[in-house]
């Protein structure tokens, strides 16, 4: 089957006023008719969205966020890998740009025939992410000529045990910044500084997730771009397992935290704005 077609945008976006764009690239969770059909009905539920990331998020409109969110599932096509499907870590086991498995290591379709050949995934890729990187860069650039730097925040959540990625429990608090080429090393250091001092929370630096195609792709610090990807845990503030219900208190624990990440990305491209 090679047919693709969709009646919903590719993204939902809304503009802002600061240096900062926040991308939700696994926040969708529509896949068209004709596709769901395809699909296993455990996969229908799509269970390895990304779960009310800009409701966590919400704060970030009154700090003058951008925000850019997907509307489409990453079993459309996953916004957040290369789009010839190169391996973000070789060697590890990784969901494809147009998945066939899930992150249980289940078949998502019914049959091996409903998988997408070629011509399917090229409708997808110009059909939902091509418009998303787009407009990402779109944003990016209107940001850096505004401010003369602009700060990207790539936000994720994954549920906290997950033995096909990695073993035992993943930290909270999972920030990437490509081993340090997406963005200056004294930001990262600041990030981590408190994310560590998050009450009851753990926090990495490039550890198990290093930032995806889009923090690989777009940041340049050399260029007045940073970016940074945070990979959290879910039980950080919804439930990880069916109906994944956002849980209102647990998330008033972390958002105090997320906030001070942003205000310090924020203060970071206030003492670096190019003022020439």
């Amino acid at each position: 089957m090679t047919a693709f077609a969709t009646t919903q945008p590719p993204f939902l976006f809304h503009a802002g006023t600061a240096p900062l764009l926040i991308s939700f690239p696994h926040a969708g969770t529509h896949v068209p008719e004709a596709l769901a059909a395809r699909l296993t009905p455990k996969a229908r539920q799509v269970p390895d969205t990304d779960w009310h990331l800009p409701v966590l998020y919400g704060f970030a409109r009154a700090m003058g966020a951008s925000l850019l969110v997907a509307t489409h599932s990453r079993y459309v096509i996953d916004l957040n890998r290369p789009p010839d499907g190169a391996s973000l870590y070789p060697g590890r086991s990784v969901t494809a740009l147009c998945p066939v498995d899930d992150f249980d290591g289940e078949r998502i379709y019914l049959q091996a025939a409903d998988e997408p050949a070629e011509a399917e995934i090229a409708a997808r890729r110009e059909a939902v992410w091509q418009p998303y990187h787009a407009k990402l860069a779109e944003e990016l650039a209107r940001i850096r000529a505004a401010h003369g730097v602009a700060m990207l925040w790539d936000a994720h959540s994954i549920r906290s045990v997950l033995p096909r990625f990695f073993e035992g429990r993943l930290p909270d608090l999972n920030l990437g910044t490509a081993d340090g080429a997406s963005c200056a090393p004294a930001l990262a250091g600041e990030l981590l500084d408190i994310a560590r001092e998050a009450p009851g929370f753990s926090a990495v630096l490039n550890g198990r997730f290093k930032g995806g195609h889009i923090t690989r792709a777009h940041g340049c610090p050399a260029e007045g771009v940073h970016a940074v990807q945070l990979e959290m845990t879910q039980c950080s503030y919804m439930q990880e397992a069916l109906p994944f219900d956002y849980l209102p208190e647990r998330a008033a624990r972390i958002q105090p935290t997320l906030e001070r990440l942003l205000r310090a990305t924020l203060d970071f491209a206030g003492r670096h704005i190019d003022r020439s």
